[in-house]
Parts: C-alpha cells; sequence; structure tokens
C-alpha cells in the first residue's frame, strides 16, 4: 500500500480532491488531500511543506508526494522533511531557484501562453469557468467555485527557498485540455527546467482530479 499526499494547487480545499482520493482508496491505497494554509498571511512555502508531513503522518516508508499546480512551489520542499519516493507533478508550476510564484508566469512564458489560448478560444479573461473547468459537469463545476478559498500572497510573492530540484524521481502529468497551462507551452518549460523529464499525457483539463479521477488515479500508478 503506497500513501498518496495530495497538495492541492492555489485557493482550493480538499474537496477537489476526493473524487481521485476515493479512486486511489478503491485500488488499495492510502490517499491523504492535504488542507493547506493558504489563506493565512503567516504562512509560508515551508509551512506548506510542514502541513503535509503532518497530514501524512506515519507512511511506513513509502510516500508519493502528488502537486497540483501551484503545490509544484511545495511540495519539492517535502522531500528535504520525510522520505519521498516519487514526486508526481499534475499540470504543476515547476520552479527555479529564488524564483517567485509571481515572477514565474512571465519567466516561463506561461502568461503568454495563456494568452495566446484565450485569443483562439475568445474566452474572456473574467470566464474562470470556461478557464478551470470547461470539462466537468455544471453541477461539480458550480460546486467547485463554492470551495473556492482565499490565496494568501505570502507564498506566492517567496523566493523559491531550494537551490535545485531534489534528487527524488519525477514524473510530470500533462493534461490534454489544460487551457491554463497548455501541452506546448508544458514541454518548453519541462525541456528548461527538468530536463530528462519526459511528460506523460492524461486527459482532461486543469482539474483532471474532478474531471478523470479515474484516468488519473491510473496514471498516478502506472498503469
Amino acid at each position: 500500500m503506497t500513501t498518496f499526499a495530495l497538495v492541492p494547487g492555489a485557493g482550493t480545499d480538499t474537496w477537489y480532491l476526493g473524487p481521485l482520493a476515493a479512486e486511489l482508496t478503491r485500488r488499495g491505497h492510502r490517499p491523504v488531500p492535504v488542507e493547506l494554509p493558504c489563506d493565512d498571511d503567516t504562512a509560508r512555502l515551508e509551512d506548506y511543506a510542514d502541513a503535509v508531513v503532518a497530514a501524512v503522518g506515519d507512511t511506513d516508508g513509502d510516500l508519493v508526494v502528488v502537486a497540483h499546480s501551484f503545490g509544484g512551489f511545495s511540495a519539492p520542499l517535502v522531500c528535504d522533511r520525510v522520505a519521498v519516493r516519487e514526486l508526481v507533478l499534475v499540470t504543476a508550476m515547476v520552479p527555479s531557484p529564488g524564483e517567485s510564484a509571481a515572477q514565474w508566469g512571465e519567466a516561463t512564458g506561461s502568461a503568454a501562453a495563456l494568452a495566446e489560448q484565450d485569443a483562439r478560444d475568445g474566452r474572456d479573461p473574467d470566464d474562470v469557468v470556461a478557464l478551470f473547468y470547461h470539462d466537468v459537469d455544471e453541477t461539480v463545476a458550480n460546486e467547485a467555485l463554492r470551495h473556492e478559498r482565499d490565496q494568501s500572497a505570502t507564498p506566492w510573492d517567496q523566493p523559491w527557498p531550494r537551490e535545485a530540484w531534489p534528487e527524488v524521481p519525477t514524473r510530470y502529468l500533462l493534461c490534454r485540455e489544460d487551457k491554463l497551462f497548455p501541452a506546448a507551452f508544458v514541454r518548453t518549460m519541462l525541456a528548461r527546467r527538468l530536463r530528462g523529464v519526459v511528460p506523460e499525457m492524461v486527459p482532461g483539463g486543469h482539474h483532471p482530479m474532478l474531471s478523470h479521477p479515474r484516468e488519473l488515479a491510473a496514471a498516478l500508478l502506472g498503469r
């Protein structure tokens, strides 16, 4: 049995991770959706990593950390605290040393890629449903909006504190229909930042845990 620490992205709670957790449980594993202190202005990235460690507790030595979106900034710090067998990035941000999430969009070209995607789609920049939940049921999308939380700028503006990516086997799950981080952008970013990591394509937009939890669980298990 593997413990999967499920690290959410910015401004979300554990509800988003529920369908994925149910699929992993059904397959005989131990998923731990992590509640991060995202609305706490005193909490830094290190505190986010501490929250992951506190949530998983005893892992029996088999821990996989799954990071969604902004979770890519805090999940690598978990490797400094406990033994991690594998890091899995799910349409996640990959930081460079000393770079903040606030700087990441311009530094990686993500902001430009999103603008191009919006122009192709004709998306109103204020239409978050079309950006994040275009591939989920309308009822689920409405519920997701009710579970949004405030995201403090404290960890967003904090320079990433590691000197390099941790020496832990790392995988990247690229979401085929993601409009926030389009496939071409992700491939370019990984080639520059995590050389040797080839993205694996999975179905879904930016929240595959809501739209395709079964397929995401299978990908996490390498099936």
